[in-house]
């Protein structure tokens, strides 16, 4: 079985101290790491149309699912949009979603960044294929599309700095510094990545799951600037480097040369030893330091990235 590998040494050997740490952690600390209240979530509503016919939005869903309009495309990114996470058990803070995969419209794509529970859901895929035109995903991942049956004309696979092209859209698939794996025996057995996603008049990048690396600078200069980047700033654990520190968030934005920070991976499920509410906490907190325009839209909200204007309020705190 083909095994892949980060570009940099990111090890992820547990040791007697590892395993003990979060034996530890565990057992104290879970009770303490989610929303008290059920989260309210922000309804999106299909009638809301484009009027600018460039002007391109994203809808954030919690975690990191996403849906990118632009150019007239609906791109759908990670699309974990079940009740809980399989295996893991980690159920969702919110009650409903902004939508549910069955009142989606036609979408041009499922873009997937790699093959963990969190990102690739089993029950959302089933609901959405029948809606998607085509699945564009990193090496190996079509092997569960298949068994899900997903046709295989549906679905592209694409290695690292592999450029594709939808009708106007340039997509880029790009590394990042995680790992893959659904099973024991499995991990490492498909590719992982982030994706760069160019349009005529703006430019997207979508982290997936990354611990910092200097991939960020090397795509910053390859591809930059970026109107806006999709970042993940959650679900990190100082014993391991798969995952950015909010602080590291803000870093690759600036190593992409961004504009618009969206912070993801957060809001949704707890996977990490840290209280919900701190990774958007200390990333806002980093971003008002370095300077950089960051977005905090509720899950649900949409945001215009021609309005200039965008949501900023500290909603989780209420």
């Amino acid at each position: 079985m083909k095994k892949y590998e980060n570009q940099i040494p990111t090890d992820m050997r547990m040791g007697l101290t590892k395993i003990f740490s979060l034996l530890r952690d565990t057992l104290l600390l879970t009770a303490k790491l989610k929303p008290t209240a059920n989260i309210d979530v922000e309804t999106f509503r299909l009638a809301d149309e484009i009027t600018i016919p460039d002007a391109s939005r994203i809808t954030w869903f919690g975690h990191s699912a996403f849906l990118l309009e632009i150019e007239n495309k609906k791109l759908l990114f990670d699309p974990m949009l079940g009740s809980r996470i399989p295996w893991v058990g980690a159920k969702r803070y919110s009650d409903k979603l902004p939508l549910q995969p069955e009142d989606f419209p036609e979408i041009n794509a499922i873009i997937l960044s790699h093959d963990h529970y969190d990102h690739l859901d089993y029950s959302s895929i089933r609901k959405l294929k029948d809606k998607v035109n085509r699945f564009i995903v990193p090496l190996g991942v079509g092997r569960h599309l298949l068994k899900w049956g997903i046709a295989s004309e549906k679905i592209s696979e694409h290695q690292w700095y592999e450029e594709l092209v939808i009708d106007d859209l340039t997509l880029a698939c790009m590394p990042a510094r995680h790992f893959s794996g659904r099973g024991l025996f499995n991990r490492n057995s498909t590719l992982w990545c982030s994706w760069v996603i160019i349009g005529g008049e703006t430019k997207v990048y979508f982290s997936g799951d990354s611990g910092y690396g200097p991939h960020f600078k090397e795509i910053g200069e390859t591809y930059g600037p970026f109107d806006l980047t999709i970042l993940e700033c959650g679900q990190y654990d100082e014993r391991f480097l798969i995952h950015m520190k909010p602080e590291e968030t803000v870093q690759a934005h600036l190593d992409l040369r961004g504009q618009l920070l969206i912070p993801i991976h957060w809001g949704a499920f707890t996977l990490a030893f840290h209280y919900w509410t701190e990774p958007i906490e200390r990333v806002t907190k980093a971003a008002l330091e370095q300077k950089v325009n960051i977005a905090t839209p509720k899950i649900g909200e949409t945001v215009m990235l021609a309005s200039k204007v965008f949501p900023t309020s500290a909603w989780w705190r209420k």
